[in-house]
């Protein structure tokens, strides 16, 4: 993601830069600090399953206006209940991924375990959805405030009260000694300028765009809140407690394992396991353990499990009841960290296993047809505004929803998809390619994408969608990496918020659903991809700003 001159920028929470021996001491401390509370991650480039690394991190909150992530964390119950609801319309998923599965071989394996499990009826009519609605601020409003533009190098975007205090002063002497009209004026200038002093962010944005839903792997539980407590710890140590207040409370951790507990409430087998899908590597071992042990502190009565798809294909059987047991233990709810991209399937058993969880007792997160919900193609169908209808029946849910979606669009070898490959081929700038993935990495964008397109034969083209880019407005700030420079040095960076959500229950009923929590997740704004496991991003939380329309 390349950003351009005039992009506007979101004001820091604090003056930067920090003085060099101030910088230096606070990030060492940030650094142990992150590390002994849980913000760690293994090594991709030296493995050790004995050795952690920090995650990368930013060393101070990037803004975000409020008003806008108090929209997202209101919607989120919402999107749950629109992707639950999706997930159980055979009719939708069935049509919507027929083209798809065609030459998509990965789909086409998901899908063909829902058609099975269809064909003989669910054994387990109830599924537990934890989701994560990913969305960036759009800055390509049609009227930019100046105030918002991007600052000349070296200068910040925080407001020096002194220079607002001479320009009041300023505007007040002008007004001296002129008519009441004059006078009249220069004190609404001047109270202009305070409002503008207290943010100047005007129109830094126009609203927020979803980028995607994630149904599966839904990561970050964990690493979200552990963001916030170590930006919190770097603000208090810097002097600025007082701007805590403006980082929301962030209970992620806690909301998705009791996600977790609720649905083993649901199974009513005190004995009954919490099965975690693993990979056979797990980089990111802080946010999956992390979720472990609060369950087994907060509800010592619950065991966990950890094991791979082959572990599964090795250990597992159904009982009588088609109960899932792993040798003697009877398996209640079974949570996904792998089994979203095609490494995890090394051969026929690994997708066996997975075929034999899907016609199990034991209640799924996600359920395959949670899975397939959650795929691209579904995603850029329901971005249509008499699709949304089929699912949401009030007026002004279905508004609130629409808004949200950025323009998506169908690569199927038909009329609409041929117009679709032709504008990519004119302005490939405006675009990024998107195939039915998770997990980062994955997508073409920009000015490759039209050679990739090429490569692609009509057919093969339905695998993708094409969505527009989204420019979210830019935060300048330090970025910590181990075996980063020391000190690090001011970057612009883009961030995306994710907004996790909990809904339990099955065709005919919902029995729970609650936003739970929130990540952030912030890249160098010249990255195209940010996952933190993937190396491209680093670990955030938002500071919640007010504009100036806002405050009027």
């Amino acid at each position: 993601m390349s950003s351009e001159a005039n992009t506007p920028v979101l004001p820091n929470c604090i003056r930067l830069p920090l003085p060099e021996d101030e910088l230096m001491e606070v990030v060492a401390k940030a650094k142990d600090y992150a590390i002994m509370h849980g913000a760690a991650m293994r090594s991709k480039t030296a493995f050790s399953p004995d050795s952690l690394n920090f995650a990368p991190f930013v060393l101070v909150p990037s803004s975000f206006p409020r008003k806008e992530f108090e929209k997202a964390v209101a919607l989120q119950p919402i999107i749950n209940r629109l992707m639950h609801n999706v997930a159980h319309d055979e009719e939708f998923i069935t049509t919507t991924l027929a083209e798809t599965i065609k030459v998509d071989e990965f789909t086409a394996n998901l899908f063909n375990i829902y058609r099975k499990v269809l064909a003989h009826g669910f054994t387990q009519k109830i599924s537990l959805g934890m989701l994560r609605s990913d969305l960036m601020l759009e800055s390509c409003c049609p009227e930019l405030s100046t105030q918002a533009q991007r600052p000349a190098a070296g200068e910040d975007t925080a407001v020096d009260g002194m220079d607002v205090a001479l320009a009041v002063n300023s505007v007040g002497t002008a007004a001296a000694g002129t008519g009441r009209k004059a006078a009249a004026a220069a004190t609404e200038q001047e109270e202009q300028l305070k409002r503008k002093a207290a943010n100047p962010i005007q129109s830094a944005y126009c609203c927020w765009k979803q980028v995607e839903i994630n149904t599966i792997a839904s990561g970050f539980g964990h690493l979200g809140p552990a963001s916030k407590i170590i930006q919190r710890f770097v603000l208090s140590e810097l002097g600025h407690a007082d701007k805590l207040h403006n980082m929301p409370s962030n209970n992620a951790l806690a909301g998705l394992c009791d996600g977790m507990v609720k649905a083993w409430d649901i199974y009513a087998k005190p004995k009954a396991v919490i099965l975690f899908i693993i990979e056979d590597v797990s980089y990111n071992i802080c946010d999956q353990r992390f979720h472990e042990f609060y369950i087994r502190e907060t509800y010592p009565h619950i065991k966990v499990l950890r094991r791979t798809l082959t572990e599964v294909h090795k250990e597992g059987k159904l009982g009588q009841s088609k109960e899932l047991l792993l040798g003697n233990q009877e398996v209640a709810v079974i949570y996904f960290r792998a089994g979203y991209e095609p490494g995890h399937y090394h051969s026929q058993a690994e997708w066996d296993a997975r075929y034999l969880m899907e016609t199990s007792l034991a209640i799924k997160c996600p359920s395959i047809h949670y899975h397939l919900a959650g795929t691209k193609k579904v995603q850029q169908a329901l971005a249509q505004p008499a699709v949304l209808e089929r699912f949401i029946n009030d007026p002004d849910e279905i508004k609130a929803v629409g808004k949200i979606f950025t323009g998506l669009y169908s690569l199927d070898d038909n009329e609409a998809g041929n117009a679709t490959y032709e504008m990519a081929l004119r302005t490939p700038e405006k675009f990024v390619l998107k195939p039915q993935r998770e997990g980062g990495g994955n997508n073409v964008y920009g000015v490759d994408i039209p050679d990739a397109l090429k490569r692609m034969s009509r057919v093969e083209r339905s695998a993708w969608i094409l969505m527009d880019l989204i420019h979210p407005p830019l935060t300048r700030g330090y970025m910590v990496r181990p075996g980063g420079d020391m000190p690090p040095q001011i970057v612009e960076m883009v961030s995306e918020l994710g907004i996790f959500g909990v809904v339990i229950g099955d065709a005919e009923h919902i029995v729970h659903n609650y936003q739970a929590g929130h990540m952030l997740r912030t890249k160098l704004s010249t990255a195209n991809e940010g996952g933190v496991a993937a190396g491209l991003g680093a670990l955030d939380s938002p500071y919640l700003i007010d504009t100036d329309e806002e405050q009027n």
